[in-house]
């Protein structure tokens, strides 16, 4: 079972690696051709606005310029117009409510990039690679940032029904999703998940991240964690100086952690370890998958560089162009990619696009994606038949560049049954659990009090939960298999019991209870010896 977490926001603009800086494009050029063609673009702007047969917005015609500009140049240089910086910022600090997605809008519609975890859309079934068609009935394509926003935000306890098409399937699931308090925190979840063995689940790269990240390190090592499993799944990335002072938590001295090459020397830029910690020397393990990007990415390809820990789970995103944002003259951004980011080792972590047909092509690739057979990767004989470029390791492991960071352990997600699948998209687990606490709440906290780890050993559900769990979703018409439900009983059995401890423990109750049956995680925990001996740990 894959972690879906992922606190943050809507837009490809959290994908990049943006340095709020802001300069004016104009200033950048000044070549004869420069202003040749800018005089070009403004007779031809002129005289459409003057002698085209009908009455033209002449706002829209530039941005509808802009983008046209922009959309062959790679697929993260993006236009902002300016009334959308509100949510942008949002994005970084605060809360929201509304449904708990962050989406692109790819060729006219809207793609999950991912469910916003402990969000309403994770709670009934909504993953990454979802392409939202309608909402509440009407289409949803061809609508703007703006548009999708202020149709999927609203009031809590209000709901909204979204028509999904998932990649692969040809036909349209009806979700019903009830509004609810967005968190926009970075760390999702810190705590013991063994003895000695911490978790942190970081969920994106924002103005508060590095605060978070300490704050977490020092509460578990007070709870008595010397060993770490930082969890990356499913974190799109977000601010380029978040990624570096995360990885300098682990990397000593002055190491290189990233840098960065563009056309103008201006955008070249090394970043370093700069200061001491005491996290330096404890084993450590990231986990990704193919929803890791960016800053992500720079973390784990930093680590990985250095031989500093393990990278487990499945081959990342790859993303690696960096994007700088110029404020145009009426408060609204251009996106521009400046410069390519390199690992340590002299990876390029960005993936080929040159030849992919459109945007929405170069996203869904990520999903449909095959990655390589699972096991021991350490010396990545994985990728040595590509046609990938060749790096070494600090230890002088061979590791490839140009496709994101392929793990040392290859371990895949694992994967639901039909049925179980649509006991998510139905909202089943939500409703039951929210008639079982009705009843069951006061025992449960009497029984247990506040010890989440006494509630993970001892409490479960009897098959007559079960079978009324069943029941429930018969009645609300979920087409389900009786062999499918079978097989996946204990994975339906532990997100009820997930639910049931996030109702009294939050977060932590979720993740304590469904890292259980996670297969990545739990490969994990048996790797520490692994990790040490890799980072010459003594």
């Amino acid at each position: 079972m894959n972690k879906k977490g992922l606190s943050i926001s809507l837009m490809i603009v959290l994908v990049t690696l943006g340095i709020f800086l802001g300069f004016r494009i104009n200033n950048i050029f000044s070549n004869n051709d420069y202003q040749e063609n800018i005089k070009k673009f403004n007779d031809v702007l002129t005289y459409t606005t003057k002698y085209y047969v009908d009455k033209v917005d002449t706002n829209k015609l530039v941005e509808d310029a802009i983008k046209g500009m922009l959309k062959d140049l790679d697929p993260h240089s993006v236009y902002i117009p300016a009334k959308e910086q509100k949510e942008v910022s949002e994005e970084f600090i605060g809360n929201f409510e509304g449904i708990g997605v962050e989406f692109q809008i790819v060729n006219d519609t809207i793609n999950v990039v991912s469910p916003i975890s402990g969000g309403p859309s994770e709670a009934v079934g909504i993953s990454s690679g979802d392409r939202i068609v309608s909402i509440n009935g009407k289409s949803a394509i061809g609508l703007t940032n703006s548009q999708v926003i202020a149709k999927l935000r609203g009031q809590k306890g209000t709901k909204v029904t979204v028509g999904i098409i998932r990649p692969g399937n040809k036909f349209i699931t009806d979700f019903t999703i009830t509004r609810d308090k967005i968190p926009l925190h970075s760390v999702d979840a810190s705590l013991m998940i063994k003895d000695q063995i911490g978790y942190i689940s970081l969920t994106r790269f924002a103005e508060t991240s590095t605060s978070e990240m300490l704050n977490a390190l020092n509460n578990l090592t007070k709870k008595g964690m010397n060993k770490l499993i930082l969890d990356l799944r499913n974190n799109p990335g977000g601010l380029l100086q978040q990624a570096v002072q995360i990885s300098d938590f682990f990397i000593d001295d002055s190491k290189m952690i990233v840098y960065t090459r563009g056309r103008r020397k201006e955008f070249d830029e090394e970043r370093r370890a700069e200061s001491t910690y005491p996290f330096e020397k404890i084993p450590l393990i990231i986990l990704v998958n193919r929803g890791s990007a960016s800053a992500s990415e720079i973390v784990s390809g930093a680590i990985q560089d250095w031989d500093r820990g393990l990278i487990v789970g499945e081959t990342t995103f790859g993303k690696g162009l960096v994007q700088r944002p110029f404020i145009l003259p009426d408060n609204s951004v251009v996106r521009i990619t400046i410069a390519r980011y390199y690992t340590p080792s002299g990876r390029e972590i960005q993936r080929d696009y040159k030849n992919v047909k459109n945007a929405k092509d170069y996203y869904e690739e990520v999903y449909k994606r095959k990655d390589k057979k699972e096991g021991n990767n350490l010396e990545h004989s994985a990728e040595e038949d590509s046609t990938k470029p060749k790096f070494t390791t600090h230890s002088g492991r061979p590791v490839y560049g140009g496709g994101g960071i392929t793990p040392d352990y290859i371990i895949h997600a694992s994967k639901l049954n039909e049925s179980t699948t649509n006991l998510l998209r139905g909202g089943i687990y939500f409703q039951f659990v929210r008639n079982y606490m009705e009843k069951n709440h006061k025992m449960i906290k009497d029984k247990y009090g506040n010890s989440l780890k006494n509630f993970a050993k001892n409490f479960s559900l009897s098959d007559s939960d079960f079978n009324s769990f069943i029941k429930l979703a018969k009645q609300k018409k979920i087409i389900i298999k009786k062999e499918e439900i079978a097989k996946d009983k204990n994975y339906i059995l532990t997100r009820l019991k997930a639910y049931i401890a996030r109702d009294i423990w939050k977060n932590k109750g979720w993740y304590y209870n469904l890292l259980q049956i996670d297969n990545q995680l739990q490969k994990a925990l048996t790797l520490f010896g692994e990790a040490q001996k890799i980072s010459n740990i003594k």
